[in-house]
């Protein structure tokens, strides 16, 4: 199921280049960033309390929708269609956003940068990889919804909770403060 994928060692990231003496105009952009991650990384959160608690049967349907009810990502799947798919292509969205526009403006800035920007884009392979098998995972259990598609979904869940939330994290530290420093639009 995720056996074929090449994760990457976060040990061998590139390191983060420190950069002095920023002004706080400087560090808003870092700060915008982080809160859009801060947004996927609480839906990332309430997908998987959901899942877990659907796999036990401690949650229904209704119990579900109360619960979501007040989500962005709830309202945009009642507008928008699929629910997976829609939070997939918001990810989608802002890694094609970085890939074709911001990491070519970072690696621009040296060659330590231009490292970190390869490093993020290999990331982003590897988290929509993720993304679609839990579309399918899901898609799947939705049809048949067994003890074992349960746990196929929550493997390939907690492999890209681990995987997207270390990519975020490592993202901002790696270009929060650089993208204000060089001007760098978000």
């Amino acid at each position: 199921m995720i056996d074929d994928i090449e994760f990457l060692d976060d040990a061998t990231r590139p390191a983060v280049q420190k950069l002095a003496g920023l002004t706080e105009e400087q560090r808003l952009p870092g700060m915008h960033l982080k809160m859009i991650h801060d947004h996927l990384r609480q839906n990332m959160e309430v997908l998987g309390r959901l899942i877990e608690r659907a796999s036990t049967g401690a949650v229904s349907p209704a119990q579900v929708e109360a619960e979501t009810a007040d989500m962005v990502m709830i309202s945009n799947f009642r507008r928008f269609g699929n629910l997976c798919g829609q939070y997939c292509q918001f990810v989608d969205t802002h890694h094609s956003i970085e890939d074709y526009a911001i990491f070519p403006a970072l690696a621009q800035q040296g060659a330590a940068f231009k490292a970190i920007a390869e490093r993020l884009r290999a990331e982003h392979v590897v988290v929509h990889e993720l993304l679609l098998r839990l579309v399918d995972g899901l898609n799947a259990l939705a049809a048949e919804p067994t003890q074992a598609r349960f746990e196929d979904t929550k493997t390939i869940y907690r492999a890209l909770e681990r995987v997207l939330l270390s990519h975020l994290g490592y993202e901002e530290e790696a270009m929060g403060d650089a993208l204000g420093y060089f001007g760098i639009g978000v």
